[in-house]
């Protein structure tokens, strides 16, 4: 059985081109000691993870903000979910910009 991927489709552990530059940002952002690569998309960003905090949150909303142009807020309910994972805070973003883009 041959192991092949549809055009795409992305392995578990492989980051894609947006999770990638998402990586990144954050180790820019929060200038951690890590290559972006060493992100697992789907390992937590918080606690057990990666270790960030509440401070690096807030810090890497503003990063965010600044070159997506998004607004993450402190308030949100969804937060937990947004900040989950690599994968979830990329797919957040992508769809927060499909949603600004007019059609």
């Amino acid at each position: 059985m041959t192991n092949q991927q549809t055009p795409g489709e992305q392995m578990p552990g492989e980051q894609t081109d947006a999770e990638r530059k998402l990586a990144e940002l954050i180790v820019a952002a929060l200038q951690l000691e890590i290559a972006p690569t060493e992100i697992e998309p789907e390992a937590a960003l918080f606690g057990d993870g990666l270790g960030l905090d509440s401070i690096d949150a807030l810090e890497l909303a503003l990063a965010i903000s600044r070159a997506h142009g998004i607004e993450l807020r402190s308030d949100d309910q969804q937060n937990r979910r947004i900040f989950a994972s690599l994968r979830s805070l990329s797919a957040h973003i992508e769809a927060s910009r499909a949603a600004a883009t007019p059609p």
